[in-house]
């Protein structure tokens, strides 16, 4: 194999997996191979081992004599994963906040006048508001108190890509109400470390991280319910 096809397989599969994790291709979707064959030129081959590790990270699920699926959400997992991001983060927060120069603060404002200026677009042309970059910004900013507290390995297994969690906020940005709450939320986190108040930190964490929960609600069981698998639907009837 060389350089260059691995490049095209990589570059394939990064396609791929950006359009599963922002929903161009929803859960339940078919990827056939002669469709991914046609689109990129190339044979059953490469098409078959892209397949095999969208499988690996959980965004496929490869069917003898049926093709390959686009996996569904995992309700349960999401909420695992909330619940652990909640403790690792209330506990690295608090570390930064008793330890933070005034250079980290000033790093986590301009984070959140960043979050606050893509956040106006939604206000005043949602149909033109890049949820994408509203949610990588997001996720710089909590990555400054990771990173200056020396846990980025800790950052890294947390905000990677999950294939249920990402596609679980990006649903919850795609609906548009969690903006005014983010920023909010954000807003706050910027008190807390401008008054070291540690006191407040994992209630904030704790409504900020299961916010997607609580504004989706019952989105999940009735408009969205296809898009996630059936636990979800029968632990709620």
């Amino acid at each position: 194999m060389t350089v260059q096809t691995m490049c095209d397989h990589e570059q394939i599969y990064q396609t791929l997996a950006e359009e599963i994790l922002r929903f161009d291709h929803k859960p339940g979707d078919l990827l056939s191979e002669h469709y991914l064959c046609e689109r990129f030129s190339i044979s059953r081959t490469p098409v078959r081992s892209v397949l095999q590790r969208l499988q690996e990270n959980g965004l496929v699920q490869i069917l003898p004599r049926k093709g390959s699926i686009v996996t569904r959400l995992n309700y349960d997992i999401i909420n695992q994963l909330i619940y652990e991001r909640v403790a690792v983060e209330s506990m690295v927060l608090r570390d930064f906040i008793l330890t933070c120069t005034p250079a980290d603060a000033e790093r986590v404002r301009f984070a959140f006048s960043q979050l606050k200026e893509v956040g106006s677009v939604y206000l005043t042309d949602p149909k033109h508001f890049p949820a994408d970059v509203f949610l990588n910004i997001d996720l710089s900013m909590h990555e400054i108190w990771f990173r200056a507290t020396n846990n980025l390995f800790l950052w890294e297994r947390l905000s990677g890509p999950q294939s249920s969690y990402t596609r679980f906020c990006t649903l919850d940005i795609i609906e548009g109400s969690n903006v005014q709450d983010v920023l909010r939320d954000h807003e706050e986190m910027l008190r807390l470390i401008d008054e070291r108040d540690v006191a407040g930190i994992e209630p904030l964490m704790r409504r900020h991280l299961y916010g997607g929960v609580r504004r989706m609600g019952a989105l999940v069981f009735t408009k969205y319910a296809g898009y996630f698998e059936p636990a979800a639907n029968e632990a709620n009837v």
